[in-house]
């Protein structure tokens, strides 16, 4: 018994000793930087010099856009970390660089050379202050995968617990600071080389900012640990949300974490990229689309915290479906005004407001100050009319619209209200119809399958995540009271004369349709056009409405009769009265007359047949 503690004692002191060593490593490493950095910028400065010394001569050399891509490759790998990172960002833009270039640097991914695993283990051992037999049962002899930063070994904790243990290349806060301060002496050459589009040095800046806090591991685990708290879910028991999108991000282990090492739940999947594989399981590729746009959505659009480095190499999916992200260094925060706007620019852009988007982009800052805005909506005015409903851009703002339509019924706050108003109404005052019809529409129907699963499961929670299309009835009735108040406002009164004027128009269509024979005899009738059948679409849409109702009837009741309430409404109804009165006074006589006619020219005719065949 008196042994185990001395083991203790001793295990405890060889700790603080090494944990001692490790801060006096890193005093006497800070010392020597400061005192040699001009010798090191030198020495780094030369080395960089050389590397795109020798990638201007093989610029000339080649003429093989495909040869220079790999060259272009093959130098960001010898300058270092910094520089891969570089080209891993690079590969997702083909608006700065030629695809070329683009599909050799995604290699970068993860195909990066690791460093001696003798060097990550003392590294682990000098972090967490133990030795590696200590903090591991086993761990894997070779680095699973390499990236720009660090690399992760796969072991079991004595808990049993399979574990990834990411842990950072040696020297990078040095490394990262005197490359961050030399790329702008060869930026410009490495520009020409690639023959970027853009701004790559502006682009590059923008990495750097989030460069340094990729190097702290501490920021990276509770980054992790946010993600998952607002977009991981979890709410059947095989894992499988069952109307949201299921996310996985990995468990977080403290007690093993330092700031360059980091130790994590260990997940499989598969690559996103690796088709041949997601087939061969016989995972749903339409679905993996819908629940990576829908989350992309609520990182952008919702909660304003976003993964802004999501490359295949830290992205894939699990065996039941589910997306499971990796890599959490690289995070953003999106302002609450910026994601208003983003929604705006959604909506401007389905309404082919032109002038619209280009104010919404001059007001995020994507058009500078003193540009001229009107000659910006003219430019896309013309893209709208040339751009074909099939191109994949448009079909990307065509999957995002069911989730930007539930955001704005969800949110009461008054900027969200007048961008859901800006999509029903024109700017002229008069309501776009058919989208109107094709929201009712889809929020009956959601109704009517959220009525379906809960007679059908009963003991279905009602607290899970909401799915891709679902709508939450209090909201939609919340949303379509502040619609109508509106609509009855001062501010709504051009709206109002449009309506009585659609109503008008309807009750006309309405007649015709109800009461084709008494107008044209049967045989020289037309067949109304389906887009224009006023009956069906009556009909079609007082079903979605009432399907809407019936999912929760005490809400619109009360909504009803709040509404009915209101001055405001009982004098537009009396103006909908007096204006169908005046319209039908001048129209009666004439139908009548009309209808008179057109019965005696069929009496006519039916008597000529009857004469022709009584002299046969």
């Amino acid at each position: 018994m008196a042994r185990g503690p001395r083991r203790s004692t001793r295990g405890c002191a060889r700790r603080r000793w090494r944990a001692s060593s490790a801060t006096s490593s890193r005093r006497r490493g800070r010392f020597a930087f400061h005192r040699f950095g001009p010798f090191l910028a030198l020495y780094r400065a030369a080395i960089i010099s050389f590397q795109v010394a020798k990638l201007t001569v093989w610029h000339f050399v080649l003429q093989d856009v495909r040869k220079r891509a790999e060259k272009f490759r093959e130098t960001l790998i010898r300058l270092g970390p910094f520089y891969i990172k570089l080209g891993q960002a690079l590969s997702t833009r083909p608006d700065i660089l030629p695809s070329a270039y683009c599909r050799e640097l995604s290699k970068l991914q993860d195909q990066i050379p690791p460093f001696p695993t003798r060097v990550a283990i003392k590294s682990i051992e000098s972090q967490l202050g133990s030795p590696i037999s200590e903090l591991f049962v086993d761990i894997s002899r070779e680095p699973i995968a390499a990236a720009s930063l660090g690399q992760v070994y796969k072991a079991h904790l004595h808990t049993g617990e399979l574990v990834a243990v990411k842990v950072q290349r040696p020297g990078m806060t040095v490394s990262l600071t005197l490359d961050a301060l030399l790329f702008d002496m060869i930026g410009g050459q490495l520009k020409r080389f690639a023959k970027a589009r853009k701004d790559l040095l502006g682009a590059v800046n923008e990495m750097v900012r989030h460069m340094f806090d990729e190097i702290d591991y501490i920021l990276e685990a509770r980054n992790a640990e946010r993600f998952a708290t607002l977009y991981s879910n979890s709410a059947s028991a095989e894992g499988k949300s069952r109307r949201g999108t299921a996310v996985k991000v990995p468990k977080i282990y403290w007690k093993y974490t330092r700031k360059a090492v980091l130790t994590m739940e260990w997940i499989d999947g598969i690559k996103l990229t690796d088709t041949d594989r997601i087939n061969e399981v016989r995972l749903d590729r339409k679905r993996l689309i819908d629940q990576g746009l829908y989350c992309s959505l609520r990182q952008l659009l919702e909660e304003g915290f976003f993964h802004a480095d999501p490359h295949p190499g830290n992205l894939v999916v699990t065996l039941d479906g589910s997306l499971a992200y990796f890599d959490f260094g690289m995070m953003g925060d999106i302002p609450r005004h910026y994601r208003v706007g983003l929604i705006q620019v959604l909506v401007h852009y389905v309404n082919r407001d032109s002038l619209s988007l280009a104010n919404d982009f001059h007001s995020l800052g994507f058009i500078p100050d003193g540009t001229d805005l009107q000659s910006v909506a003219d430019a896309l005015s013309t893209s709208f009319s040339a751009r074909s409903r099939q191109s994949n851009d448009f079909q990307v703002i065509e999957s995002a619209y069911p989730f930007v339509i539930g955001r704005l019924l969800a949110d009461p706050n008054p900027d969200m209200r007048k961008i859901l108003r800006e999509l029903l109404i024109r700017n002229d005052g008069s309501i776009r119809w058919n989208r109107l019809e094709r929201l009712i529409a889809a929020i009956s129907e959601e109704s009517s399958e959220s009525t379906n699963e809960t007679a059908s499961d009963p003991g279905a929670k009602s607290s899970e995540a909401p799915g891709w299309k679902s709508f939450d009835m209090r909201s939609v009735v919340a949303a379509t009271e502040d619609l109508l108040c509106f609509i009855f406002s001062d501010k709504g009164w051009r709206v109002r004369v449009f309506l009585i004027q659609d109503i008008l128009k309807a009750s006309d269509a309405f007649q015709e349709e109800a009461f084709p024979c008494i107008f044209e005899a049967q045989e020289t009738m037309e067949t109304p056009d389906p887009e224009s059948a006023v009956i069906t679409r009556l009909v079609n849409g007082f079903h979605s409405i009432r399907q809407a109702v019936r999912s929760a009837p005490e809400v619109w009741t009360a909504m009803l009769i709040r509404m009915l309430l209101r001055r405001e409404v009982h004098k537009f109804l009396f103006d909908v009265f007096t204006a169908f009165a005046i319209h039908s006074r001048s129209k009666v006589p004439e139908k009548f007359w009309l209808c008179l006619s057109r019965f005696l020219h069929y009496l006519e005719k039916q008597q000529e047949l009857q004469d022709s065949s009584n002299i046969q």
